[in-house]
């Protein structure tokens, strides 16, 4: 029969080794659970296997979410090339297959959107991918639709968000709202202001400069005399009220008439030909 002392030990004993046990248990199951296979030396040991597959999975979400939000914010259209025929000057290659664009006029075709140059029988293979650029798109209104959004890298056109920003603030309550037609000389100006916002004053003429060196010498000259006639003809503005934009109604039709463009065409393009006039007045001292 077990002494007092001895049963007394036991008894000490038996919450150890119950924790024991259950430190060996919960061990076992963290084990389970990293996938750890632990035997002898010999064994081959591998851990971390069901924490790669988690956070691998969490990876995967994360990037999923990321692009998600990504083509949330950047619209994917896809958008074809507005290929136009055009007579380079100067040696070019097809941004398509590298080769030479020979002849002398009409050699190849030219995206009036992106301003890629390729030959013409590359333009059928090529993928629809133009990407415009404002250096080319020169227009908000009368401009297509994903030409226009992907110009300016948004969902919509920026026309739409200004105005409607601009009828919820200080027009919900007028009469007529939608109904009632605006004075089109006040449409016109709305219109043209925004057409004029496309790009920034200092790149416009430069832009504007690089299209006067592509005139031939005899052309650029003529129009540098004509163009310092006027400037000095505006500084009179007060006794014949004629600005540079007076002047630029008068002179934008005959300077700059496509002979190529059909008489609507030609009637929808006045506006900007009178702009363009009046730049090359008020800055005759810059540009040539």
């Amino acid at each position: 029969m077990p002494s007092k002392e001895s049963w007394s030990g036991r008894k000490t004993n038996r919450p150890a080794v119950h924790k024991s046990k259950q430190e060996g248990r919960q061990q076992d199951l963290l084990i389970a659970a990293l996938g750890m296979k632990l035997g002898s030396q010999k064994s081959s040991v591998t851990i971390w296997q069901p924490l790669k597959l988690f956070a691998y999975s969490q990876l995967t979400s994360l990037v999923r979410r990321a692009t998600l939000k990504e083509n949330e914010q950047i619209p994917k259209y896809e958008k074809v090339h507005n290929f136009k025929v055009h007579t380079f000057r100067g040696p070019h290659w097809c941004e398509y297959c590298a080769n030479f664009m020979w002849g002398l006029i009409a050699q190849g075709v030219k995206c009036a959107d992106c301003g890629l140059n390729v030959h013409k029988q590359c333009s059928k293979m090529v993928p629809n991918d133009c990407k415009p650029d404002l250096k080319h798109v020169k227009k908000v209104y009368s401009c297509d639709l994903t030409t226009l959004v992907k110009a300016h890298i948004t969902k919509r056109p920026m026309v739409v968000d200004m105005c409607i920003r601009e009828i919820e603030s200080r027009g919900l309550n007028s009469e007529g709202l939608y109904r009632v037609s605006g004075f089109s000389d006040l449409i016109e100006d709305v219109k043209m202001a925004f057409d004029r916002e496309i790009m920034d004053p200092d790149e416009q003429l430069e832009t504007l400069h690089e299209a006067l060196k592509l005139l031939p010498p005899a052309h650029c000259e003529t129009l540098r005399y004509l163009m310092a006639h006027l400037k000095r003809v505006t500084l009179h503005e007060k006794e014949n009220l004629m600005s540079a934009e007076n002047l630029g109604i008068v002179f934008g039709p005959t300077l700059m008439r496509s002979p190529e463009l059909d008489a609507m065409a030609a009637l929808n393009d006045i506006r900007y030909q009178r702009l363009v006039v009046e730049l090359l007045i008020k800055n005759e001292d810059i540009l040539f």
